[in-house]
């Protein structure tokens, strides 16, 4: 399973996040390097199709699941919606919930 933390420098949330990431990943027991990606130019940010710092991507797919829905690519801090109002970091369940479906996935459940 690969699992990317793509940020870019301007924005301090991926930094803040990355620990927390890895307790996610010790608590569904996914033993996997986290990639830490950055995104250097606004040109770049939309060939990765980069909404923002951080984003994590599991297998390639943004845990979000409406964001292959989106296009407002670039060199931002990203905000994602909760129950509790805007966040500048995933929620629990959207990370929790991508690497539960990959791991499924790599052992041919549907």
């Amino acid at each position: 399973m690969r699992i990317e933390l793509v940020y870019f420098a301007g924005c301090p949330s991926y930094a803040r996040f990355l620990p927390r990431l890895r307790e996610l990943l010790a608590q569904v027991e996914v033993d996997a390097e986290v990639d830490l990606r950055r995104v250097e130019s606004p040109d770049a940010a939309v060939t990765e199709r980069f909404l923002g710092s951080p984003t994590v991507r599991v297998d390639g797919v943004d845990v979000e699941p409406a964001a292959a829905e989106r296009d407002d690519f670039g060199l931002k801090c990203r905000l994602y919606r909760t129950e509790q109002g805007l966040q500048g970091t995933p929620p629990d369940a959207l990370v929790l919930g991508a690497v539960r479906a990959a791991a499924s996935r790599a052992r041919g459940e549907n």
